[in-house]
């Protein structure tokens, strides 16, 4: 990395707001949009009902050359910011980009509704797609769970929880850079934790605060549904592909994740995306690690072959 770069890094790093108590703040900042751009997407908000509560959704579908398939999409965040709102150019751009409809969930977010609630909508409003592929014009095959940091630790919980619960099962899931453990200190198993957490943007103690706020009982924290590397089964989970960033805290575990998922037979793939830092999707559409991460993506999806790196 330019040393420059890595200076500026490092001081971006250091100011330590306490997050547990201005999460309602940093989620305003994180969450706020162009309040022009918002009415642009209302036709295509939706909401599931489940029970006696809707789960709002957003869809999005391509500009052009639209395939019948889909993508269900779990935002980042760390369980505790992020919407659908200041997902939607990120999610437009994942239409446009794949070709295929996006459905954007607005799950409940921490530490109002904590752990299991947001995986809870997630795994409904995935249940009810898959029950129902007609609506969005696909077959259960075409549907690929997607989700970026904590909404990679959802899409993947999901992916347990359908087969556990045998209501469904997905056939591929896309992990970009996601939480797969429970302990993010200096006594974390992952070298990446040490060597990353601190001087690039997202630091071990945020994601320690977040985790903190997400799991509310101390004995959840070990469930395979808070860190789905500790499931003593990973079988029978959909063919995989996991994007990591090579200065992010949590690019071990993601990768510690998917070699746990080939021990148990699963086809998995997995790429770290070198110079990159945790949160890349987020960045420009012009941004060449989003270029690359949709050329991996693409390639994925549409059953191509290519090399693990």
């Amino acid at each position: 990395m330019n040393p420059f770069k890595k200076m500026a890094l490092k001081a971006l790093s250091h100011p330590y707001i306490n997050l547990k108590k201005y999460y309602k703040i940093q989620r305003r900042v994180l969450n706020a949009v162009n309040p022009f751009i918002k009415p642009l997407y209302n036709i295509m908000d939706h909401r599931i009902m489940v029970e006696d509560r809707n789960i709002p959704v957003r869809v999005f579908r391509p500009k052009k050359n639209e395939i019948p398939k889909a993508l269900i999409f779990f935002h980042g965040g760390g369980w505790v910011t992020g919407n659908i709102d200041s997902y939607t150019k990120v999610c437009a751009n994942m239409a446009n980009q794949t070709r295929h409809t996006v459905i954007s969930v607005d799950y409940r977010l921490a530490p109002e509704n904590p752990f299991p609630a947001g995986v809870e909508d997630c795994y409904h409003v995935t249940r009810e797609i898959f029950l129902n592929p007609s609506i969005l014009q696909c077959k259960q095959c075409d549907i690929t769970l997607i989700g970026d940091s904590a909404g990679g630790n959802l899409a993947a919980v999901v992916s347990m929880m359908a087969r556990d619960r045998g209501e469904f099962l997905p056939g591929k899931q896309i992990l970009i850079y996601p939480s797969t453990y429970n302990d993010h200190s200096e006594k974390s198993p992952f070298p990446s934790i040490g060597e990353n957490g601190k001087d690039y943007i997202l630091t071990s103690k945020r994601i320690q605060d977040y985790m903190d706020m997400y799991v509310e009982n101390e004995e959840d924290r070990f469930s395979p549904y808070v860190a789905p590397i500790l499931s003593k089964d990973l079988s029978k989970q959909p063919d995989t592909l996991i994007i990591t960033a090579e200065y992010d805290p949590l690019r071990d575990e993601g990768e510690a994740y998917g070699n746990r998922m080939k021990e148990f037979g699963n086809n998995v793939k997995t790429y770290r995306m070198k110079d990159a830092l945790h949160g890349f999707i987020t960045l420009s559409k012009k941004s060449d690690y989003v270029i690359k991460c949709y050329e991996l993506i693409n390639c994925f999806l549409s059953d191509k072959r290519w090399n693990e790196e």
